[in-house]
């Protein structure tokens, strides 16, 4: 832990080292790994951690950290450093106590989105780099975040041309959710009990529908709850109903909006639709017009030529709002969500700047973890390290999905 009265910020071959020796416990201390834009380290610090450390790549998300964090290390890609140097860095030596270590990892790898590339990718190396660098460390906890696609990505990918009745069947790594079994299992062999769920940011306040994998391990010898939600969509359990669009943007000045453009030929169809409506919601013949090809094939579609509502959280936010696929358009202006209303959305402080072109902040502020999401993963370690009581909601649904839990998903490989 650490005062924050006695941090000083030293030189040791140009590189910006605390001197956190000798101090007097006083704030829980945490180092975060692929910080971004730094929703997750707000929400965290806002809970009541110190920050001792970025770790980002991202030149425009290393520029917003360096604008915002001035005095804060910063180091770049996790795979040049060892855990000796993170430490020195951070002002703190191999054995000393670290409260948490914080990441999101690159999530592409199993982004549902993208292709199947599990940690054979060189983005899940960086994921196993990281897991490395954490368990050297040994701090008292550590958070991951990912995807929704972890649940379900395989830690070895077998082409489907390799499966079927002619072919062995899939073996344990190459089932969906191999990664996460793996990662469970390497936490567990450590010493770390690990909890994890699928949560919708919007039972936490945030005003938006993101769901987001959130992993906490502890070493004390028992599992950390399951996070305690503060809203509901219609205020069941006796919760605050969930924050809306509206509620979210409502001191933006109308004049006040950073974005990027629609391509003009898309315009005539947002001009048909309301707040709330979509693509299906024009005539049919114009539905065939504006998706072409598009309209004839299956999956979901509910993204194209979207227009979200006044009054209902916002859709996930996305690292480009004006994809045919994922358009995010204001509920009555023939524009895509500003950059104003992402951070609104997002959560960050009215004084946070997010550095870089306009879709270098898009990207930021899309991978980012809403800051009220992060508040209550920061909450809830605060309470058991002060071991607090964290009575659960018998009966609260977490997500849209089913069998999310550590415990409904290791069943699978029992």
């Amino acid at each position: 832990m650490l005062d924050e009265s006695q941090v000083r910020i030293s030189s040791t071959n140009g590189r910006a080292i605390l001197d956190n020796s000798m101090q007097i416990a006083q704030k829980p201390i945490a180092l975060s790994f692929f910080s971004g834009a730094m929703g997750l380290d707000i929400g965290i610090e806002q809970a009541g951690f110190k920050t001792l450390l970025a770790c980002e790549i991202d030149k425009a998300a290393r520029k917003t950290i360096q604008k915002n964090k001035p005095n804060l290390p910063l180091i770049g890609d996790i795979r040049d450093y060892s855990s000796e140097e993170i430490m020195e860095i951070s002002g703190l030596k191999i054995g000393d106590e670290v409260d948490l270590i914080m990441g999101g990892p690159p999530c592409q790898a199993f982004s549902t989105a993208g292709k199947r590339l599990g940690l054979e990718d060189d983005r899940g190396n960086v994921f196993i780099k990281f897991l490395e660098t954490v368990l050297e460390i040994k701090p008292k906890y550590i958070v991951l975040e990912n995807v929704r696609g972890l649940l379900s990505a395989p830690l070895l990918h077998r082409p489907h041309s390799q499966r079927g009745e002619d072919f062995p069947p899939l073996a344990s790594e190459e089932k969906p959710g191999g990664v996460l079994h793996y990662i469970v299992r390497m936490l567990e062999n450590a010493g770390y009990n690990v909890s994890f769920n699928l949560y919708n940011s919007a039972n936490f306040g945030v005003p938006q529908i993101r769901e987001r994998v959130i992993i906490i391990c502890s070493r004390n010898g028992k599992k950390v709850p399951y996070l305690k939600p503060t809203h509901s969509e219609h205020g069941e359990f006796g919760l605050k109903k969930w924050l809306t669009f509206k509620e979210a943007v409502k001191d933006i000045p109308d004049d006040d909006a950073e974005h990027i453009e629609f391509p003009e030929k898309r315009l005539k169809y947002f001009k048909l639709l309301k707040a709330g409506q979509y693509w299906k919601n024009l005539p049919e013949e114009l539905q065939k017009e504006a998706l072409g090809k598009s309209f004839y094939l299956g999956g979901g579609k509910t993204g194209f030529l979207r227009r979200i509502s006044w009054d209902r959280p916002a859709p996930t936010l996305v690292t480009h709002p004006a994809m045919p696929a994922t358009a995010l358009a204001h509920p009555e202006k023939l524009r895509p969500l500003s950059i104003q209303e992402y951070m609104k959305i997002q959560q960050f402080p009215d004084d946070w700047i997010i550095e870089g072109k306009t879709l270098d902040k898009y990207r930021q502020l899309g991978n980012a973890v809403p800051v009220g999401l992060g508040k209550a993963v920061g909450d809830c370690i605060i309470r058991e390290i002060n071991e607090e009581e964290h009575p659960l909601i018998e009966g609260f649904k977490y997500s849209r999905y089913k069998n999310t839990s550590d415990i409904e998903f290791m069943k699978k490989f029992s």
